[in-house]
């Protein structure tokens, strides 16, 4: 069968942050300016229908990525594509009607909808800005197969985000980014605000909606029992770069990177009393004053004097996977 194309190219992408001191104030003090280096070498790909999870701790950089993937933020260095059109190029974007194709879920459904906006106003949104309905009775019509198609009643589109629960109103969401027919939408966190067990309905929504509609998903999660269950392929990001990646089922089954064995050693297993793994200590470094070499290594069990020196690599590790570990390989 062959493959599915590919939607979402990004290509040694890096994204920095000037977090430099007021310009008197570091003349005064005579510093020089920082720069946070949020995202560093950072490659990945998502093809229709698929589901891609990214996964790591807080500050590794996944929401950062989320953002980079669908033009929120430029790249410093690198490029993000979509269907091969530049995301920096805004005459190509607008040419191909781009921004209508990609769309974002975000993580508190509370804080990314508009409290003075009625339901209807807010799914109506991206229709309203694309030009795809042509009158006030196609967009009502359009906005309330749209609430019902996420589980909604079309006599919600009256009401207020407030007059919701946050399972409802992350369905609110989730039918403001079908408005505009996306063919790939970037999750971010997007039950993590939510009850485990609402988290468990939204989630097979949006499992239905892509089996229904072939949608593609970039789902940031630091959930790995959520990305189990969702997630066709999965990137471990560190540091703001992937330092593992390949299908779900077998990174999670077969870690290699000391960085995802933490990971997993970490989450609840009643049935596991001893970790054969060594233990990994420490927090992660500050992405203003990166480690040298391997970002990981102050924190590895398996670190010696190469990883204090030189990047580790993504290499090829067997069933589609990659790994970049200086450790992996020796």
């Amino acid at each position: 069968m062959a493959e599915a194309r590919t939607l979402l190219e990004m290509a040694s992408v890096g994204r920095d942050f000037d977090v430099s001191r007021p310009w008197l104030d570091r003349v005064i003090s005579r510093l020089p300016r920082q720069q946070l280096v949020a995202v560093d070498d950072f490659s990945l790909e998502v093809r229709a229908g698929e589901t891609v999870a990214l996964v790591g701790e807080s500050g590794c950089g996944k929401s950062t990525v989320a953002r980079l993937a669908v033009g929120l933020h430029a790249p410093s260095r690198g490029s993000v594509r979509f269907e091969g059109v530049d995301l920096r190029d805004e005459s190509a974007v607008r040419a191909a009607s781009v921004r209508q194709r990609l769309q974002m879920i975000f993580q508190d459904p509370q804080a990314s909808l508009n409290p003075r906006w009625r339901v209807a106003d807010i799914v109506a949104e991206p229709l309203r800005v694309h030009g795809l309905t042509a009158s006030r009775r196609e967009t009502r019509a359009r906005v309330e197969a749209l609430l019902s198609q996420v589980g909604l009643s079309a006599t919600d589109a009256g009401k207020f985000p407030h007059e919701f629960s946050g399972g409802q109103r992350q369905r609110i969401s989730i039918a403001r980014a079908l408005s505009s027919s996306p063919a790939f939408i970037v999750c971010d966190e997007p039950t993590s605000a939510l009850d485990v067990s609402v988290r468990a309905q939204v989630l097979n929504l949006m499992g239905d909606l892509q089996a229904s509609l072939g949608l593609a998903y970039l789902f940031i999660s630091h959930n790995l029992a959520v990305v189990e269950h969702v997630a066709h392929r999965v990137g471990v990001m560190y540091l703001g770069r992937l330092v593992e990646s390949g299908p779900t089922a077998e990174v999670l089954a077969h870690p290699a990177h000391p960085y995802t064995r933490m990971l997993l050693a970490a989450v609840p297993d009643l049935e596991v009393k001893e970790r054969a793994a060594p233990a990994v200590t420490g927090e992660i470094p500050s992405p203003i004053d990166r480690p040298s070499g391997c970002g990981f290594h102050p924190r590895c069990p398996l670190a010696h004097a190469r990883c204090r020196e030189e990047i580790p690599l993504a290499r090829p590790a067997g069933a589609g996977r990659s790994v970049a570990c200086h450790a992996v390989y020796v």
